[in-house]
């Protein structure tokens, strides 16, 4: 994972990123990248819980 945090507090999933950061374009540059889970990954605590998550903004 990129820039992405995630606690697990009984049923509660929390997800931290700073959005300060970036990780240069996405593949095709329409867009930059701010953090990424890199494709479905396990809920620490919870592995039958996946999660898959992608933050951006705009490249222009």
């Amino acid at each position: 994972m990129k820039n992405v945090e995630m606690t697990l507090e009984g049923n509660i999933l929390t997800m931290k990123v700073d959005i300060s950061k970036d990780f240069g374009p996405s593949k095709s540059g329409k867009s930059i990248t701010i953090g990424t889970s890199e494709g479905n990954v396990s809920v620490p605590g919870a592995e039958t819980v996946k999660v898959g998550l992608n933050v951006y903004k705009s490249s222009k």
